[in-house]
């Protein structure tokens, strides 16, 4: 990704694409009586950025190491901010608490990543 604008853009569209989707599997499942609608969790709409952002810590080959460090702390600090806004949420149904969750961590590992991947190997960030 050129840009942390264009890498948060595609993380928020992938999101509610995935959040999108779900949402009518389980309107489907609702309508064929196997449970009701909001039961399925919200987590599985990370799936769509977790493809990109994977692909994106592969193109970083190179930088050895230095991408080991960035992914490991963008997910330790992405999952547990995820996982405190989805407990904030957990009053709503799971795929409400699941797909709050679930932002808020693609969101996080987003933006740690840009940020410390860049800095660990002297690449600049775009503006953009």
């Amino acid at each position: 990704m050129i840009s942390l604008k264009e890498l948060v853009a595609t993380m928020i569209v992938g999101l509610l694409a995935g959040v999108a989707i779900l949402a009518v599997f389980d309107g489907l499942l609702a309508l064929i009586g196997a449970g009701s609608f909001g039961d399925a969790t919200g987590w599985l709409a990370v799936v769509l950025p977790l493809m990109i952002l994977v692909e994106d810590f592969r193109a970083w080959r190179t930088a050895g190491s230095r991408r080991l460090i960035a992914g490991l702390a963008a997910l330790g600090l992405g999952a547990g901010v995820g996982l405190g806004a989805a407990y904030a949420a957990n009053s709503f149904a799971n795929l409400v608490s699941g797909a709050v969750g679930a932002a808020v961590a693609v969101l996080v590992y987003t933006v740690v990543w840009f940020v410390w991947i860049r800095w660990l190997t002297g690449d600049q960030p775009v503006e953009g």
